[in-house]
């Protein structure tokens, strides 16, 4: 197992008192599998995903149960620890590039970044692996783009710059928060085009957020659906799709009728 996360209870210390965002959360991860976690805002989803990557501040959040990655417990890790886990062993891509890159720094140097931080390589071999990152996730002529600005690229290249900085360590796991909710319907499919693709040939495990069904389906064989902070349902994104058993979840179908009704297709989401 990759990642088995057990019990994770999340509470969130606000100025109007504590709030629990996550209560009796249990996930597990097998090596190159692609999981979804659905549910609409609110649900608990991205706090899930901070919290797993020791995103969350600890002044302002509590944080309990365990969460196993490879035999070692996130939640009992060390900031330092975790700096060396994040980047290198588990990497997250967010959902709004233009707040998540420097707009005043080469993408270039941008995708470089963890190649900095958590190795020894020269100048000439970062960039290669820089390059090698974003051919991987899908962008046209890498050399080129290597010099650019943020501003210079559309929406859907710099979601895929963000992808190759968070690929250019070879994770085990890449957590995706909503990687395709700003974008429109066909870069959309682009991009979870390239996710299968990293899933499939690099064997990346993925834990695929949105609130979605639809994105979900295109990429995952299994679903965990959230509302609340609390898991309504879990299991195989055809049982989910064909069979399922609670009503919320019945709503969220309902909400993608094209995917509800078994067409296929993608939206914006």
């Amino acid at each position: 197992m990759l990642l088995e996360v057990e019990r994770l209870r999340v509470e969130l210390h606000t100025r109007r008192g504590s709030v629990t965002a996550v209560e009796d959360f249990s996930l597990a991860l097998e090596p190159g599998e692609a999981v979804g976690l659905v549910g609409e805002s609110g649900s608990g989803k991205t706090v899930t995903a901070h919290a797993l990557m020791g995103l969350l501040p600890r002044e302002r959040a509590a944080v309990t149960g365990r969460a196993m990655f490879d035999g070692s417990d996130l939640f009992a890790m060390s900031r330092a620890q975790l700096r060396q886990m994040q980047g290198r062993q588990l990497s997250i891509v967010f959902q709004e590039p233009m707040t998540s890159l420097n707009p005043t720094m080469r993408i270039g140097r941008q995708v470089e970044d963890a190649l900095r931080v958590h190795t020894g390589l020269d100048a000439g071999a970062r960039r290669q692996r820089a390059l090698e990152a974003m051919a991987l996730a899908g962008l046209p002529e890498p050399e080129g783009l290597y010099r650019c600005y943020p501003h210079q690229l559309s929406g859907g290249m710099r979601q895929r710059v963000m992808i190759a900085a968070a690929l250019v360590l070879r994770p085990r796991l890449l957590i995706a928060d909503e990687p395709t909710t700003a974008l429109d319907v066909t870069i959309q499919a682009q991009i979870l085009d390239t996710l299968r693709q990293i899933n499939r040939q690099e064997g990346t495990a993925i834990l695929l957020i949105s609130h979605d069904l639809g994105v979900v389906r295109a990429l995952c064989s299994r679903v965990v659906v959230m509302r609340q902070g609390v898991i309504v349902e879990q299991g195989r994104v055809e049982d989910i799709f064909h069979r399922p058993q609670q009503a919320y979840t019945r709503q969220l179908l309902e909400a993608r009728p094209s995917w509800g009704k078994g067409k296929g297709g993608q939206g914006h989401g």
